[in-house]
């Protein structure tokens, strides 16, 4: 990377985080909020990018992951204090505002940071996730996204789900990610290092928390669904988690949002498609900079 990777802890929200960073420090703070089952280095392909164009980029492990802290119980990891733990991070960063990248779970923490903090956020980029509405509404009626979802049924048992994944040395969590992106796309060291981050003490349950405490813990609705923040929605359509039919609904709840597939990537776009990812984000969220190229 031309720009050097720094780590460094937050404590925020009553937690400690791990927040790797690059970009000039009195550039516009922007936040990549990685999902399941990854953490910081999943934007290893836009933080140089993104600290290029003068962005001051963090990039935190999200409670319960890899280095971060991992609090205790299922409700430690709602929603609500999920997004909190954003709303710290740009305290502490002594900003006002911030850009915010969500992709998988950090996406829908970034979604509902942008419908119950507007205020804080300049702008929101989403990958491949819907809008939290659309995503209840589809769970309840749509039984091929119930099908694709399976999984997070599963993670609802206890200790179960943490056995078969980490069985046969993470052979559980690696076929996960190979089965569902191109090939290719998550080399032997990257698996490595996949392997080292769900090692961590207590890691692996705060993970799967996240699922237990989405059907277990209901967070304070907004007073409404609708998202104000200038939105970018990018999406692989190949994904085989969640189905391309929920990406317009979302945008739909968006005041000012725009709508991305990119046709040969799958749920992993930010991985597989990195160059378009970047362009994409970099167009939208300053399209005055000077850029390699337009999508």
């Amino acid at each position: 990377m031309q720009n050097p990777v720094t780590h460094t802890t937050v404590k925020t929200n009553g937690v400690t985080l791990h927040v790797a960073q690059a970009g000039p420090e009195d550039g516009p703070l922007l936040l990549l909020l990685h999902g399941f089952p990854e953490f910081w280095r999943g934007w290893r392909y836009q933080i140089d990018a993104l600290a290029a164009a003068g962005y001051w980029v963090w990039a935190p492990d999200q409670r319960g992951y890899n280095l971060s802290e991992k609090p205790k119980g299922i409700a430690a990891y709602s929603l609500d204090a999920l997004a909190a733990d954003v709303i710290g991070l740009i305290d502490a960063a002594g900003r006002k505002t911030a850009v915010l990248v969500g992709h998988d779970w950090g996406a829908a923490v970034a979604w509902w940071v942008a419908n119950k903090y507007p205020e804080k956020l300049q702008k929101l980029v989403i990958l491949n996730v819907p809008h939290h509405a659309v995503m209840s509404r589809h769970l309840r009626q749509n039984k091929a996204q119930k099908r694709k979802s399976w999984y997070m049924y599963l993670f609802q048992l206890p200790w179960l789900p943490e056995q078969m994944i980490r069985a046969g040395n993470w052979r559980g969590g690696v076929r996960s990610l190979q089965a569902s992106s191109r090939p290719g796309t998550f080399s032997d060291a990257d698996l490595k290092l996949y392997r080292q981050a769900w090692s961590q003490p207590g890691a692996l349950t705060a993970m799967l928390n996240w699922y237990r405490a989405l059907f277990r813990v209901r967070p304070q609705p907004a007073p409404s669904s609708r998202i104000t923040v200038p939105t970018l929605l990018i999406w692989g359509a190949q994904d085989h988690f969640l189905g391309r039919e929920m990406a317009q609904p979302s945008i739909d709840l968006c005041e000012n949002g725009r709508l991305a597939f990119i046709e040969e990537a799958t749920h992993w776009v930010q991985h597989e498609e990195p160059e378009q990812v970047n362009i994409l984000l970099l167009n939208f969220i300053n399209p005055t900079l000077d850029k390699p190229g337009k999508i």
